[in-house]
C-alpha cells in the first residue's frame, strides 16, 4: 500500500511537471501578430512641440507602391487596425487618401485611423473620405492658448480648430479622439470642463517620453528635458481628470514598448533600448523577422487596452477594455 502510495505521488508529479513544461512551450511559441501598427509615413510637421519623440529627422517619404506592398504584408500577417501618424500626415493630403482608399477598399481593414495636429485638415477632405476614416485623433495638450504657444501646438487658434473638427467628425460619423502629453506645462491644469463639452470618445493621455535619439538633448532635434514631470505629478493630472470615463492613461511604463511603429522607411522601430533602432526594411523580410527584430511587447499592447471598439460601427466603449477580443 505504501508502495502504491509512493509510486502514485511520483507519477503525479511527474505529469504536473510535463504539463507546465508544454504549457511554457506552447506559451512561448505562440505567434506574435501585428494586429495595430502606427504608420509614421512622414517625420515632417509645420508645428514644433518642444516634447516631439518623433522628430523631423529627414523629410524621406516611401512610394505609394512600396507602402502598399508592405501593408498588404501586414494585413495577410493579422494587421486588423492602421494608423497614419506623423510628423504631420495631413501635409500630405492626396498621399494620405490614396492610403485611407487602399486600406479600407482593398485590405478590407477593421479601423483605419490618423493622428493629426489638425491644424491642416479640410472639411472638403472629411467629406469626401468619411466612409475611410473611423477614428480621427487631434493633439491637444492644453486648453489655453499661451500653454500651447509655449509647448509649441500652434499661433493661438488651436483649441478652436479642435472645437471645428469635433463638430465635423460628429456630422460625417468619424469617432473623435483626443490625445495629450502630461508635461511641465500642463500636469497642473484642470481640463475637466472642456473634455465634458468636446466630449471624445477616447482622451488619451500620455506622459512625456524622453527616446535619447529624438528628443533626449544630445545631438537631437528636440530636447524634452525640461518638459520632465514626475510619477507623482502625472498621477495627480490623472486624479484630477478621474471622472472622465472616455481617459486612457498611459504613463511611460505603459507605453514603452507597446506600439508597433513602422516609419518612413518602411522598418520597424525597436524602441527597447530607450532609443528608436530600425528593423530590416519590411519590402525585404517576412513580416514574423521584422517583428522579432521590433521588439514590440505584445503583453503591454493589451494591457493598455491596445484593442478597443476602434470601428466606427461599434458603439463607444468610452476607454473599456476589449483586450479579450486578442485571439493569439
Amino acid at each position: 500500500m505504501i508502495l502504491f502510495i509512493i509510486f502514485s505521488t511520483v507519477l503525479l508529479i511527474t505529469l504536473t511537471y510535463k504539463l507546465r513544461s508544454n504549457f511554457k512551450l506552447t506559451a512561448s511559441n505562440k505567434e506574435t501578430i501585428p494586429i495595430s501598427v502606427n504608420f509614421h509615413f512622414t517625420r515632417n510637421c509645420n508645428y514644433e512641440c518642444g516634447f516631439c519623440f518623433h522628430t523631423a529627422k529627414n523629410s524621406a517619404m516611401p512610394t505609394l507602391e512600396s507602402s502598399k506592398v508592405v501593408l498588404q504584408k501586414l494585413s495577410n500577417a493579422g494587421m486588423k487596425k492602421l494608423n497614419f501618424a506623423g510628423g504631420e500626415p495631413f501635409l500630405y493630403p492626396k498621399y494620405l487618401q490614396h492610403l485611407l482608399r487602399y486600406s479600407k477598399q482593398v485590405l478590407h481593414l477593421e479601423s483605419v485611423s490618423i493622428v493629426s495636429n489638425g491644424s491642416k485638415i479640410t472639411k472638403k477632405f472629411l467629406d469626401e473620405n468619411k466612409d475611410y476614416i473611423d477614428i480621427l485623433a487631434i493633439s491637444c495638450d492644453s486648453f489655453d492658448e499661451s500653454t500651447n504657444i509655449k509647448i509649441g501646438r500652434g499661433k493661438g487658434n488651436h483649441v478652436e480648430k479642435l472645437k471645428e473638427l469635433s463638430r465635423w467628425c460628429k456630422e460625417y460619423n468619424i469617432k473623435f479622439k483626443l490625445n495629450t502629453v502630461v508635461n511641465k506645462f500642463n500636469y497642473f491644469q484642470d481640463m475637466n470642463k472642456h473634455i465634458e463639452m468636446i466630449q471624445p470618445f477616447r482622451w488619451k493621455c500620455f506622459q512625456v517620453l524622453i527616446i535619447d535619439n529624438e528628443n533626449g538633448g544630445e545631438n537631437t532635434l528636440r530636447d524634452a528635458r525640461d518638459f520632465v514631470i514626475s510619477d507623482q505629478e502625472y498621477d495627480d493630472f490623472v486624479k484630477r481628470h478621474r471622472r472622465q470615463k472616455c481617459m486612457v492613461v498611459e504613463g511611460n511604463k505603459v507605453m514603452r514598448n507597446s506600439y508597433l511603429i513602422l516609419d518612413e522607411n518602411l522598418c520597424f522601430l525597436n524602441c527597447q533600448g530607450n532609443d528608436k533602432r530600425p528593423t530590416e526594411c519590411l519590402t525585404n523580410v517576412d513580416v514574423s523577422k521584422a517583428l522579432i527584430q521590433a521588439g514590440w511587447d505584445q503583453n503591454s499592447f493589451s494591457k493598455r487596452s491596445g484593442v478597443y471598439d476602434w470601428s466606427k460601427s461599434s458603439k463607444p466603449s468610452c476607454g473599456g477594455d476589449n483586450s479579450k477580443l486578442l485571439d493569439w
